[in-house]
């Protein structure tokens, strides 16, 4: 039976005794993928150097089978697949001696034309940690920086949900198929994800969430970016094992110090003592750490906040002149009370307007 392209690459997925680095050292070989499957095995091994006995193993007729039921089964769940040799395959990811050979994705993000960056952490996400993410995702607004996770409980659905609420293209890396969402509570948020970013996972439909694919994807969020950032995380978790991981595709890693006494900072107070992790404070250490300085944010249109009251705006115009302001000489120069500054700027932090930063100072986002 002549099978399509897209059935021949999809079935190097399916090759028993075959994983992503052997099958790229078979690609390596032949010019066309069809020739791994038409090939007379003893040709197929004088021509790639693997033995006659691996590639009996392989059952290609068996791989093309279940090769057509995966392509079927995508236009059903409106889900698409990139092929290793495909430009639109990422290409950080690819410069990974164990990345997939296929890619299957929900969106039509870009995965090469900008910057790529992995924010992940514990799945017990405290107020500390989530505070961190808020600011961390308001200083990537207006810029090309997309955020890459895994979707998971704490951090990681804590910095998709910050990034569709400021306009920041996210993409989410599953453990499973992409017809279903695991856990099913963000279902609404990754809907909203396929419309400005993406879904990706490694796994064809009909995969489910087993817990030796989780580990397995973390390979996948660290390799398709320039950066790995842990906001927090306790002293074992899928959090290091992403950090590792991008430390060993020479990739950046950033971790934010915690308490030493909270077991939710211990990974990351861990990173930075073993020097693993840059320490930052904030989004701006990081950029700047990066080089990636000159990124200029779009102006954001405060007309589109109608319902500003005198007061707020006072406090922008004066932010808008004179940038990033210490809080209390802010008070001084509106002649507002503390406490009655620190409610408008709470309320104009809310709005996505302001973000507080350390050291008592605040500015424009």
């Amino acid at each position: 039976m002549k099978y399509t392209k897209p059935i021949y690459q999809i079935a190097l997925t399916q090759l028993c005794g075959f994983g992503s680095i052997k099958t790229k050292q078979l690609l390596s070989t032949v010019e066309n993928e069809d020739t791994i499957f038409s090939l007379p095995l003893k040709k197929l091994a004088e021509q790639t150097g693997f033995s006659l006995d691996s590639l009996k193993k392989m059952n290609r007729e068996e791989a093309l089978e279940k090769a057509q039921v995966i392509y079927d089964s995508l236009s059903r769940s409106n889900i698409n697949y990139i092929f290793y040799r495909d430009a639109a395959y990422p290409r950080r990811l690819k410069q990974c001696e164990d990345a997939p050979i296929v890619l299957y994705i929900r969106g039509t993000i870009d995965l090469n034309n900008t910057k790529f960056v992995a924010v992940v952490g514990t799945r017990d996400a405290s107020d500390y940690g989530k505070k961190i993410c808020s600011e961390l995702i308001q200083q990537f607004a207006g810029t090309n920086i997309v955020v890459v996770s895994g979707m998971a409980y704490g951090v990681d659905i804590t910095v998709h949900q910050l990034c569709l609420q400021h306009q920041v293209k996210t993409i989410g890396v599953m453990a499973h198929g992409l017809e279903i969402v695991y856990p099913q509570l963000h279902r609404s948020t990754a809907k909203k994800m396929i419309d400005t970013g993406c879904l990706l996972s490694e796994y064809p439909p009909g995969t489910k969430p087993d817990k030796e694919h989780f580990p397995m994807r973390n390979r996948i969020v660290a390799g398709m970016c320039d950066a790995t950032i842990v906001v927090e995380s306790k002293i074992k978790g899928g959090s290091l094992i992403t950090a590792d991981l991008a430390n060993d595709y020479s990739r950046d890693v950033f971790a934010y110090p915690g308490n030493i006494f909270d077991e939710n900072s211990e990974g990351c107070n861990l990173l930075i003592a073993s020097n693993k992790a840059h320490l930052i404070r904030n989004g701006g250490d990081f950029i700047k750490k990066m080089g990636w300085d000159l990124l200029v944010k779009a102006p954001v249109q405060r007309t589109i906040f109608p319902t500003l009251t005198t007061e707020e705006q006072e406090v922008i115009t004066l932010l808008e002149k004179n940038g990033n302001m210490n809080i209390d000489a802010l008070s001084m120069q509106l002649k507002f009370p503390s406490s009655k500054l620190n409610v408008l700027l709470f309320q104009l932090e809310m709005n996505g307007i302001v973000a507080l930063k350390p050291g008592n100072r605040c500015q424009l986002v």
